[in-house]
C-alpha cells in the first residue's frame, strides 16, 4: 500500500533519516516506536505528504488514501457536533445532492428515446451505486456510534462545536477520521483525550478494521492490543519487528546486547591499530604497514549504539508523617456549577496508605472531585472532609502550565525548597534525569515530558502523606512512567490517582471509584477488575432504551435502521453470554469433579498415600473450594445478563 524506499530526511547538514526502507502492507498494525527526538511525527509527515524528503521516495498504490491525526489539530467551530462529525461523508451527500438534481431532471424530461435522457440515467445509476457502496443509508448510525464510543452523550449532538473543550474537540477530528475509512491511519498519540472506556472502544474498533494502522503512543497496553508489528526508529535507522510491543522490548534487548559487543569489539580493535600507526609512523621499515592500517581505519563502518541511561533511579518520595485513620471522607457529597450538575451521592471513605483511582470519561467529574479533596472546591451537596494532620501534595493536570517560563530548572525548585532539603536539589533533579547543562535550561523551552517530570519533582521537596494525582503520565514516555509507578508502589502516604493509562494503574491501586451518569460507585480490585465488572454491566445495559434523539439533534433519516443496529449488537452481546455461561458451567463441573476425587481420598488418606500431617493437601482442598465459590458467584452474574439479555431481545 505505502513503500518507503531509500528515505532520507535532513535538517541543516544533519540526517534524522538515512536511506531507510519499509513497506506498510493491507491490514498492518505498526506501532511506530523510538526515544523523544528520533523522528516518529516527522516520519508520519513524510508518509501523508506534508514533510518532503531530501532524498529517496514514498509512493503509494493507486487505491490507497491516508487519514492522519496528528498530536494538535485546529477544529472547526462553527455548526453542531453531529453535523461537522458527519462532514466526514462529503463525498456521500455530494452524491445525495447530485441524486435528487438527476432524479428531478428525469421528471422533467419527455424525450425517453434521446441520447441526453440516456446519460441521465446512466449517471444517476453511476451515482446511486457509489453512494450505497460508501454506506451512505446508514452514515447517520455510523455517526451516532462512533460519537457513542469516543464517550459523547446523546445529548451534545446538537451542541455547538465551539462548547467543547480542546480535548473534546480533538474527539471530533478523531470521528470525522475514523469515518472516513481510509486505507491507512496515521495516528499520533490517539489516546491522550481519551478515557479508559473510549480507549476501549478504539482498541476493538482498530483490531476490526479492514485496513492498515500505524500509531504512534506511549500507552503500552494500547499498543499492545492493538499492534501485530513494531517499527523502530534509533539513530536514523529503523528496525521491523514483527511483533506487539512487549515481546519487541525483549528482542530489542537481545539485539542491543549483541550491538555492543561488536561495538566493544570494534572500538579494541580500532584502538590498536591506532596504537600501531601512532608507535610505527615514523620507522621508515614500517611504513607499508602504517599506510596499510590508515586505509583499513578509513574503510571501517563505525557502528553506532543508541545513547540509553541503563542507570537504575532510585525516585522516593519522602517518607510520609502519619496521619490519622480517616484521610478523605464523602458523605453524599456533591457538586455543581450554577446549572450545570456535576455527580452527587458520592459517599465513601479512603483510609491511611491506601492507593485508590478515580476513572471515568471526561467531564464527569474526577478532578471537581480531586480538587474538593484537597479544599480548592467546596462541594454544593453534602460533605467531603479532610481527616487529623493530613498534608496534602496536589499535582495538577496542567501542572505544567502552572510553572513560570522564565525560570530555569534549578530555579522551579529552588524558589520553593525550605531547609536541608535545598542542598539536595541537583540530586532530586538528576533523578528526574535533568543533569548537566539541563538544570540551566528555561521552562518554557522544556518538552510536555520534561515539564511533567519537573512539576513531579516539586513534588518530592516535602514530606506529604496524601498524594493526588491528576493524569500525571501525560507526555511521559515509557521509561519515565515505569519509574514513576515504582516511587508511587512504594511511598507509604495515600494516594489518589486520576489516570486513563491501565498499564500504569495496574498493580498499583486497591480499589477504583467511577464517576458516571451524575453519580459514583466504588469497585473493589485493580484497575483490571474494575474494567472487566464494567463490561459485565455495559451488557446488561443494553436492555434499556435509548434516548429518544430529536429533530435538532439528529437529522431525519430511517428510524428502523437504529433499531435493526441496536438488536444485532444485541444478538451479538447474547452469543458471547451463552459462549461465557457455557465455559463457566464446563469449568465448574471440572473443579466439582476434582472436589469430589479430594473428597474420596480424604474418606480413607492411608489407602490413597496421603499425610493429612503436613497441610500441603488441605491448603489445595480449601483453594479448589473458594476457586469453586468464585466460579459460582460468576457463573450467576452471567446467567442473569444472559437472562436479560433473553428478554431484551423477546421483547
Amino acid at each position: 500500500m505505502i513503500s518507503v524506499d531509500n528515505l532520507t530526511v535532513s535538517f541543516g547538514g544533519w540526517d534524522l533519516f538515512r536511506e531507510v526502507s519499509f513497506l506498510i502492507n493491507a491490514k498492518d498494525r505498526i506501532g511506530l516506536v523510538g526515544k523523544n527526538g528520533a523522528g516518529k511525527s516527522t516520519m508520519l509527515k513524510v508518509l501523508i505528504g506534508e514533510q518532503p524528503p531530501s532524498s529517496g521516495t514514498v509512493s503509494r498504490n493507486g487505491d490507497c488514501t491516508v487519514g492522519y491525526l496528528p498530536q494538535q489539530m485546529k477544529v472547526a467551530d462553527t455548526t453542531t457536533l453531529f453535523a461537522e462529525t458527519e462532514s466526514a461523508f462529503s463525498e456521500v451527500i455530494g452524491l445525495e445532492r447530485e441524486i435528487e438534481q438527476l432524479n428531478r431532471e428525469i421528471a422533467e424530461r419527455t424525450d425517453y428515446e434521446s441520447e441526453g435522457y440516456e446519460k441521465l440515467l446512466h449517471r444517476l445509476n453511476d451515482a446511486t451505486d457509489r453512494f450505497h457502496i460508501l454506506g451512505g443509508m446508514n452514515r447517520e448510525e455510523e455517526v451516532e456510534k462512533t460519537l457513542l464510543g469516543l464517550g459523547f452523550q446523546r445529548s451534545d449532538f446538537g451542541r455547538a462545536t465551539s462548547e467543547f473543550s480542546g480535548g473534546w474537540r480533538m474527539r471530533i477530528e478523531l470521528a470525522k477520521l475514523l469515518l472516513r475509512r481510509p486505507s491507512v491511519f496515521l495516528l499520533d498519540e490517539p489516546t491522550n483525550h481519551l478515557d479508559i472506556e473510549s480507549i476501549g472502544w478504539l482498541e476493538n474498533y482498530l483490531k476490526e478494521y479492514n485496513g492498515a494502522v500505524v500509531l504512534i503512543s506511549h500507552d503500552r497496553a494500547f499498543l499492545d492490543n492493538v499492534t501485530t508489528r513494531t517499527i523502530e526508529i534509533s539513530l536514523g535507522k529503523v528496525y521491523d519487528y514483527r511483533v506487539p510491543y512487549s515481546r519487541y522490548v525483549e528482542l530489542r534487548r537481545e539485539r542491543r546486547e549483541q550491538q555492543m559487543a561488536a561495538y566493544v569489539n570494534q572500538q579494541k580493535m580500532i584502538e590498536q591499530t591506532e596504537d600501531f600507526i601512532e608507535r610505527f609512523r615514523y620507522k621508515p621499515t614500517k611504513s607499508n604497514q602504517v599506510q596499510s592500517r590508515i586505509k583499513q581505519l578509513e574503510k571501517i563502518e563505525r557502528i553506532e549504539v543508541d545513547e540509553e541511561d541503563l542507570s537504575r533511579l532510585n525516585i522516593k518520595f519522602p517518607p510520609a508523617p502519619r496521619s490519622g485513620q480517616i484521610v478523605v471522607e464523602a458523605k453524599d457529597a456533591g457538586k455543581s456549577f450554577g446549572e450545570k450538575h456535576v455527580f452527587s451521592g458520592a459517599t465513601f471513605t479512603i483510609e491511611r496508605g491506601q492507593k485508590i483511582a478515580l476513572v471515568g470519561r471526561n467531564g464527569e467529574g474526577k478532578t471537581t472531585f480531586a480538587r474538593m479533596a484537597i479544599g480548592q472546591l467546596e462541594p454544593t451537596e453534602g460533605s467531603v472532609r479532610i481527616g487529623h494532620n493530613v498534608r496534602i501534595g496536589y499535582y495538577a493536570q496542567n501542572q505544567d502550565d502552572l510553572m513560570n517560563g522564565d525560570f530555569t530548572v534549578f530555579d522551579t525548585l529552588d524558589r520553593v525548597a525550605v531547609g536541608d532539603i535545598r542542598t539536595r536539589l541537583r540530586d532530586i533533579l538528576g533523578a528526574f534525569l535533568f543533569r548537566g547543562e539541563d538544570i540551566d535550561k528555561k521552562v518554557r523551552v522544556l518538552s510536555g515530558g520534561e515539564r511533567a517530570r519537573l512539576a513531579m519533582a516539586r513534588l518530592m521537596l516535602e514530606p506529604y502523606n496524601l498524594l493526588v494525582l491528576d493524569e500525571p503520565t501525560n507526555h511521559m514516555d515509557m521509561r519515565s512512567k515505569d519509574i514513576l509507578k515504582d516511587a508511587v508502589r512504594k511511598y507509604d502516604g495515600t494516594v489518589i490517582v486520576i489516570s486513563h493509562d491501565r498499564e500504569f494503574l495496574d498493580g498499583l491501586v486497591e480499589r477504583v471509584y467511577e464517576f458516571r451518569d451524575g453519580r459514583v460507585k466504588e469497585h473493589l480490585g485493580g484497575i483490571y477488575d474494575f474494567l472487566r465488572d464494567r463490561q459485565i454491566e455495559s451488557m446488561r445495559e443494553i436492555e434499556q432504551k435509548a434516548p429518544v434523539v430529536t429533530a435538532e439533534q439528529k437529522p431525519k433519516g430511517p428510524s428502523g435502521k437504529a433499531q435493526y443496529e441496536q438488536k444485532r449488537e444485541a444478538e451479538k452481546q447474547l452469543r458471547k453470554a451463552e459462549r461465557d455461561v457455557e465455559k463457566a458451567e464446563q469449568e465448574i463441573m471440572a473443579l466439582e469433579k476434582e472436589i469430589a476425587e479430594k473428597d474420596r481420598q480424604l474418606a480413607d488418606p492411608a489407602a490413597h498415600g496421603i499425610d493429612l500431617a503436613d497441610g500441603s493437601f488441605y491448603a489445595h482442598y480449601n483453594e479448589l473450594k473458594d476457586k469453586l465459590n468464585k466460579l459460582t458467584y460468576r457463573w450467576e452474574e452471567l446467567s442473569i445478563t444472559l437472562e436479560n439479555l433473553k428478554e431484551t431481545l423477546a421483547s
